[in-house]
């Protein structure tokens, strides 16, 4: 006969933690004992990792997203999110997205170490074991010698490949300011030939009138361009130049907005910037008008016809003093 074999339950630990499991089949998350039991990480970044990796795909992670969730503030929450980045079980990049915007990716990683050796290749056969439900565990009440049965052998599961697609990172090209190239300005030389500055415009028929108006606009600038305050003696000086535009038709706002626009800042020479703008930008003076010549009415025919005198028609002076005769009368074509 075999002799039998006689187990007996282990016994419960009379100290430390004691395990009191119950199978899941539902709302459970399997962590790497390398987030759970790392040493390098704080007990709020292991808590964290545990809780990101829990997260549905596509569950925003950020630190007003979280702190929104839970007690701690936003500043240890940034904290724990470093210390995850720093050991590789988190990765945030910035992307750009439609309409011109910046989104954050987060990728959490469970198995970091696999995750760098595998980098660059597009996917990475990584074995996972399906998951086998812990047995129950309940602690002893009390030790009794138990013949137990002859032991069934449970086959071990097969790790089947699975295949985990990791992500490529792609190089986002930012733009880097670039300073421009300062252009040298080019200044010319004391010694070099200036152009001759422009006489100041004169009116060729001035009135008592036509400078009245000029000065009346050169003393009311400063309402319109406030930069333009000019002294009596300016005025005076620049009281030709502003009559010539005025008697060549030019209209006083016309005048106004040639000479004070798109002045110089800061303005240092007011007058001298109207003295240069009222020579330099002189209309033309308005064509003479056509003389038009008058109608006349025929002594013999009575018709009408254009001469500077009275008199006959071509055809009635013709007919007086024959052909040419059109001259000595003194008649026009």
């Amino acid at each position: 006969m075999d002799t039998q074999q006689v187990s007996a339950p282990p016994r419960a630990p009379s100290a430390g933690v004691v395990h009191i499991n119950i199978r899941l089949t539902d709302g459970y998350t399997i962590i790497s004992n390398r987030l759970s039991q790392h040493r390098g990480l704080s007990l709020l970044a292991i808590g964290l990792g545990t809780h990101i990796q829990s997260l549905p795909d596509g569950r925003r992670v950020g630190v007003k997203a979280l702190a929104a969730v839970f007690p701690e503030s936003e500043v240890r929450i940034a904290a724990a999110l470093r210390e995850l980045e720093q050991h590789g079980f988190l990765r945030r990049t910035r992307e750009r997205v439609g309409g011109g915007k910046l989104a954050t990716r987060t990728e959490s990683y469970n198995h970091p170490e696999a995750a760098v050796r595998g980098w660059g290749r597009e996917r990475v056969a990584v074995p996972v074991p399906e998951a086998v439900p812990a047995p129950e565990v309940l602690p002893a009440v009390a030790a009794e010698p138990v013949t137990a049965a002859e032991p069934v052998h449970v086959p071990a599961p097969v790790p089947e490949p699975v295949h985990v697609a990791v992500p490529v990172p792609v190089a986002v090209p930012v733009s880097v300011p670039v300073d421009p190239v300062p252009v040298p300005r080019l200044v010319p030389t004391p010694t070099a030939p200036r152009k001759p500055r422009l006489p100041l415009p004169a009116p060729q028929q001035p009135t008592e009138a036509l400078c009245a108006a000029a000065a009346y606009l050169l003393a009311g600038l400063r309402r319109t361009a406030p930069a333009f305050l000019l002294s009596e003696e300016d005025v005076r000086g620049l009281i030709p130049g502003v009559a010539a535009w005025l008697e060549r038709g030019a209209r006083p706002d016309a005048v106004r907005a040639a000479i004070t626009e798109d002045p110089p800042v800061p303005l240092r020479h007011p007058a001298k910037l109207l003295r240069h703008r009222l020579a330099a930008l002189l209309p033309p003076p308005l064509p003479a008008a056509v003389p038009v010549v008058p109608l006349q009415n025929c002594d013999d025919c009575d018709r009408a016809f254009r001469s500077s005198v009275p008199g006959c028609c071509r055809g009635c002076g013709e007919a007086r003093a024959g052909v040419g005769g059109a001259e000595w009368l003194g008649l026009s074509a």
